[in-house]
């Protein structure tokens, strides 16, 4: 089943969330300023055009993907961190882990001649519970604008949550157009694909996605931004990263959170110091406390 509310508990729920929760996806209009996206655009230009095509059918022989966009566009944090983009993201994954991290910053270049991609649900990168969890959220920003002709996402509405263990999607795709500025957003349950690009320009697109925290992401985010470069990171974007602990202890180093790498390895040995939920903070002050008054009391419990 998908996740029976997306919305905070108390709060109305968004036409956004709505869309996300019912149909699998939403298509946020005006999500970024325009100048924004066509600054991050100017920036990747290079990169684009040095970036060799993919290899594989599913990648896409005339499309051209390239990751760690954060350290390629001084602008691409403020995408990651959109405080609206990250709300939905957080309500859809919030039931199922205590944070979210970035799962991927990727750009694709759709070249002409490029063929549709092959269908796919992005939860299938872990072999976890389907049609229970959901593991992930997509968000594809347009850099060019998304039509019908040069390759525009497709994308399976309600073929989400529970329909994701059905062979054949019950509806047609849609075609996701849009312009710089949108945002196409998806669950990761949802049956999505490019488009072929039957245009005679390239459609370029940059795809942030968000998922459990308690998962290995897509793309390799201590590799993509060592220490020395998250450092200089917003603490909220580092976390996103993956410089934080997600509770219980998980992704320490030598026991504490990774973010104290941001001041070198350290040279002496460090005590580990204990990272947990405050329901698992209590239970264990409670236990930590009947122990001592039966110690106290001359009887340790059995």
């Amino acid at each position: 089943m998908t996740n029976p509310d997306l919305a905070a508990a108390g709060q109305p729920c968004s036409p956004a969330m709505q869309a996300l929760r019912d149909d699998g996806y939403a298509i946020v209009r005006s999500a970024a300023p325009a100048d924004l996206v066509a600054a991050i655009g100017r920036d990747l230009d290079p990169r684009y055009a040095a970036t060799p095509f993919c290899e594989g059918g599913f990648y896409g022989e005339r499309t051209k993907r390239f990751g760690r966009l954060l350290i390629r566009s001084p602008h691409v944090g403020a995408l990651v961190m959109n405080p609206s983009i990250l709300a939905l993201a957080e309500a859809a994954l919030g039931d199922w882990c205590d944070r979210i991290q970035l799962n991927l910053a990727q750009a694709i270049e759709l070249h002409p001649g490029a063929l549709a991609q092959f269908p796919h649900r992005d939860q299938d990168m872990w072999q976890g519970a389907l049609g229970e969890v959901e593991y992930l959220v997509n968000v594809m920003w347009p850099l060019t604008s998304f039509t019908a002709e040069n390759g525009a996402t497709l994308i399976w509405p309600r073929s989400h949550g529970i329909e994701a263990l059905v062979e054949e999607p019950a509806e047609e795709a849609i075609i996701a157009e849009a312009e710089p500025g949108d945002a196409i957003v998806f669950l990761g349950s949802t049956l999505h694909g490019a488009g072929g690009n039957r245009s005679s320009s390239v459609r370029r697109g940059i795809i942030i996605s968000y998922c459990l925290g308690w998962l290995k992401p897509y793309e390799n985010q201590w590799l993509a931004y060592p220490p020395e470069i998250a450092k200089d990171f917003p603490p909220e974007l580092a976390a996103l990263t993956g410089y934080v602990q997600h509770r219980p202890n998980l992704g320490n180093f030598e026991g504490q959170c990774p973010s104290i790498l941001f001041r070198g390895y350290p040279p002496d040995p460090i005590a580990a110091v204990d990272a947990l939920r405050p329901d698992q903070q209590a239970l264990l002050a409670d236990y930590i406390s009947d122990q001592r008054s039966a110690g106290e009391g001359g009887t340790l419990a059995a």
